[in-house]
């Protein structure tokens, strides 16, 4: 589904995606930016990656196995578009829980480096699923084709 609200603003909910638990889009551009939603390891089946219930109950959550997932449908958003992890320039991560931080922080460097999105990383007190350990919201440079912008 695509909603255009003037000629240079256009908001997009990804098919393949999780369906946003709300009436907002997984991305949206404004000139060149590129918008994307805060963004979880939530599958479109309502299933999360990095979350194992054993036949008790017991809970295993696991960060890196949700960060990787978080980093890849911001991927998979940004691809909607025709961009890439590499047109980030910034992101806002929200963990749980700091103690997670370093599993975190490894993950992210299996995709980033220096040459990265500039980043910042806060504990809040929960997110919209008891499973979720992390939340991404970010921002990408992406001139639309025909424009003559340098990539």
């Amino acid at each position: 589904m695509t909603a255009t609200f003037n000629r240079s603003t256009q908001a997009s909910v990804v098919a393949g995606k999780a369906t946003p638990r709300g009436r907002f889009p997984h991305i949206k551009r404004a000139g060149d930016f590129l918008f994307v939603s805060g963004t979880s390891s939530r599958r479109p089946d309502n299933s999360f990656a990095g979350v194992q219930v054993d036949a008790l109950g017991v809970t295993n959550l696991d960060i890196r196995a949700q960060t990787r997932a978080v980093i890849e449908n911001i991927r998979d958003i940004l691809l909607s578009q025709g961009a890439q992890l590499s047109d980030l320039v910034e992101a806002q991560v929200f963990l749980v829980n700091m103690n997670d931080f370093g599993g975190f922080n490894e993950t992210w460097a299996e995709f980033f480096d220096y040459e990265g999105p500039t980043r910042t990383t806060v504990a809040v007190h929960q997110l919209p699923h008891p499973h979720l350990l992390i939340e991404i919201k970010a921002t990408a440079y992406h001139p639309r084709p025909g424009t003559g912008q340098p990539r």
